[in-house]
């Protein structure tokens, strides 16, 4: 799904493939490009925070990371976070995943991320970015070895240090290659020979790298007979002596190093989390005199007052720069009795927890009600960062926002300008209150009445639905809206508001509870088209209801898992793309049965999307990752192949430019030798790119659609940056 673009060369040999369809006449490759202004459509965070640091040298300078949507910096004066990584492009998705941070306390302007979302073979390289003016502009070095900010262990670290002894000199742990040092600031890397701990091709690595006093420290996660090594000379190497063992201790996650006292605090698990860990502690070490100490607030392993297991792991950790022995921990993966935070004033000899008096107000996210009319204290829990310079003002992250407060009781998400949703589905209605209905993975559905303030009504209800699959909208009944996804208490559901409220399906098939997929409605909404794909890519019959979602019966004439296109004018016409067999398939008789139009066109690309031009009958755009862009004009009967646009990732319609015809068009493609965003106002005849080099994001060929009521306004969605929207300047 996220592979790496192909060069122009292989993309163009794959469209000589199907050279032999005809062109449209008289299209050319002329490109051009339009100002314009991105910001993002507000819903508040998303997704999950996996790291924040606080500058110990400057008041008010933090930093924050994400598995999946790159690197923010805190200003302090708009309250708000600055997005770092928005310039990285299409061939650089995967650097948008960051594993570690780190800043240099005797340079405050200096910043080092290391990149690299996945460590699989798939993916490309990691990364080192390097920055003098705290993010602004940076220096890139890349890595012969792979890192896995998606992947598990991402909430552990920092991973990434600079060197207590030597601002020049960097420290990084790896996943699978051990540990790497750089003596040049980040510039080049080379690996630690005498590392005393041996990597593995599926184990965790080094799981933090932390600096108490000008000792560095190093976590271990692959297992043996010890799992903490420190080196005082940046040289040599040991296993830290006396240091604790057993399951409740395998798998280092965070430290901490109380200079004041000169202890260094650790979190353990059994796993790496933030899945999978049911056992953990909390240790610390007296470096002057290499003595442990278990400071563990609340054992895993008992049980809830209604009976459930209490399993959990530990997970952040953080101490107060200017009060000795002030420490905060987090408990992680705790779903029976829910994660908290636990702080001390005494070294660990008492503790209590920050989530019995907690008070929550999410009133600028209200989504984080999930459903259930009030917020949990969060899950997830390893990023946990203490202000130098203002004790009371304690952050941590979740699974879905990061929460702040500056009296230890009262919380709310710090997460303005935070934006992480990785989106799948989007929808401009032509009228009605809302010009946005967006699905996303982590969150389902949401419905935006104003793009610059998370919806009022929070996420999609009724049933609670956690990730989108599919979205629809009758085109000749705007108000009519259903949606599919994992949910609670099914995976279906309408709305007869327009997307405001909704009800779930009085029944839905089989198969949907195990994998639901897209959903379309003809253009009066008087017919579903459900089909289904499970996460693992098996694909089953789709089934059809006439009856609001009541009764279903199977289409076996619908090819496996293809997407339902309703044409927008007919309520008898539907469409549905085989991308097995490349054949164009159309239903006259409103979905009953299917029947096979044009054929020969590409088939076996990596990624196709059919989409029907508003208003119009038969009017039909096939998008192909590796092929380009076709049309039929005449419900899929013939089609002809866009010279405009060798690579195609999706495409969508808004309104027309003044004196135009025919709806504009906005494409994620390649028209020239790059990926990017691009408007067309003369039906793919021309296109002018409308993202400029500051504002890529990465992977955004999910979905795109533009504003039917406002002419240039279009929607993107990303992978990991949310849902941006831009306007002519």
């Amino acid at each position: 799904m996220f592979a790496s673009s192909l060069s122009r060369r292989a993309v163009l040999a794959g469209a000589a493939a199907v050279a032999g369809l005809p062109l449209l006449a008289g299209q050319a490759q002329a490109v051009g490009s339009s100002a314009y202004r991105w910001r993002n459509v507000v819903i508040g965070g998303t997704g999950f925070i996996t790291g924040v640091l606080f500058h110990p040298s400057v008041r008010g300078l933090a930093y924050a990371r994400t598995d999946i949507g790159g690197a923010y910096r805190w200003d302090d004066r708009s309250e708000r976070w600055i997005p770092l990584l928005d310039h990285l492009g299409w061939d650089d998705w995967n650097l948008l995943g960051v594993e570690a941070m780190a800043v240099d306390p005797a340079h405050p302007d200096r910043l080092y991320l290391a990149c690299g979302t996945y460590a699989q073979s798939w993916a490309g390289n990691g990364a080192v970015l390097r920055s003098d003016d705290r993010g602004a502009t940076w220096r890139r070095t890349d890595l012969t070895v792979k890192l896995g900010a998606n992947e598990d262990g991402r909430g552990a670290g920092e991973r990434l240090l600079v060197d207590p002894r030597d601002s020049d000199t960097l420290w990084l742990g790896t996943r699978h290659d051990g540990l790497l040092k750089s003596t040049d600031r980040g510039a080049t890397w080379a690996p630690v020979s005498g590392f005393p701990a041996t990597p593995s091709a599926t184990g965790q690595g080094v799981t933090l790298l932390v600096a108490a006093g000008r000792t560095v420290h190093a976590g271990w996660g692959d297992g043996g007979d010890a799992n903490l090594f420190r080196t005082s000379d940046g040289s040599t190497w040991e296993a830290v002596p006396g240091q604790p063992s057993g399951t409740a201790a395998r798998v280092p996650i965070r430290a901490a190093y109380d200079r004041h006292a000169r202890e260094l605090y650790v979190t353990y698990a059994d796993a790496p989390g933030p899945n999978g860990q049911s056992d953990g502690s909390v240790h610390k070490l007296r470096t002057g005199s290499g003595e442990w100490t278990e400071v563990t607030p609340v054992k895993p392993g008992g049980t809830t007052d209604d009976g459930a297991a209490d399993t959990f792991g530990y997970g952040g950790v953080a101490v107060d720069a200017r009060r000795p022995g002030t420490v905060v921990v987090s408990t992680n993966n705790r779903w029976a009795a829910v994660d908290t935070l636990y702080r001390s004033t005494d070294g660990g000899r008492s503790w209590r927890s920050l989530k019995d008096t907690a008070v929550l107000d999410v009133s600028e996210t209200p989504y984080l009600e999930w459903g259930e009319g009030r917020p949990k204290f969060g899950w997830w829990i390893q990023a946990l960062a203490l202000d130098p310079y203002d004790a009371r003002h304690l952050v941590y992250g979740t699974g879905a926002t990061l929460y702040g407060t500056r009296d230890l009781r009262h919380w709310a998400p710090q997460i303005r300008g935070l934006e992480e949703a990785s989106v799948t589905q989007l929808i401009s209605p032509p009228a009605g209150r809302a010009h946005l209905i967006s699905g996303s993975r982590d969150i389902g559905v949401m419905y935006h009445e104003r793009l610059t303030a998370s919806p009022a009504h929070g996420m999609a209800t009724n049933p609670v639905s956690g990730s989108a699959t599919g979205l629809a909208q009758a085109a000749g009944r705007p108000a009519y809206v259903v949606r599919a996804g994992w949910g609670e208490k099914g995976n279906g559901a309408y709305s007869h508001d327009g997307g405001r409220t909704w009800a779930p399906f009085a029944a839905q098939p089989a198969i949907a509870r195990d994998a639901p997929g897209p959903i379309a409605t003809n253009a009066d909404g008087s017919v579903l088209l459900w089909s289904f794909v499970h996460w693992d890519g098996t694909r089953y019959p789709a089934h059809r209801s006439a009856d609001n979602g009541t009764t279903w019966s199977e289409i076996p004439s619908f090819p496996k898992g293809a997407t339902p296109v309703a044409d927008p004018a007919d309520p008898t016409l539907l469409y549905a793309y085989d991308t097995d067999t490349g054949t164009l398939l159309a239903s006259t008789d409103s979905g009953r049965s299917f029947t096979a139009r044009a054929t020969g066109l590409p088939s076996g690309d990596s990624q196709f999307e059919l989409v029907a031009a508003p208003g119009r009958t038969g009017d039909l755009w096939l998008s192909t990752k590796w092929n380009g862009l076709y049309r039929s004009t005449d419900g899929g009967g013939t089609f002809t192949k866009a010279q405009s646009c060798w690579a195609s990732y999706t495409l969508g319609f808004g309104k027309p430019a003044d004196g135009a015809a025919y709806p504009a068009i906005y494409l994620v493609g390649s028209t020239e030798a790059i990926t990017a965003v691009y408007r067309s106002d003369d039906e793919a005849k021309t296109w002018v790119r409308i993202n400029d080099d500051d504002h890529q994001w990465g992977w955004t060929g999910e979905t795109i659609t533009g504003d039917p009521r406002v002419y240039g306004r279009v929607y993107l969605a990303t992978n990991g940056r949310g849902i941006q929207y831009g306007e002519p300047v």
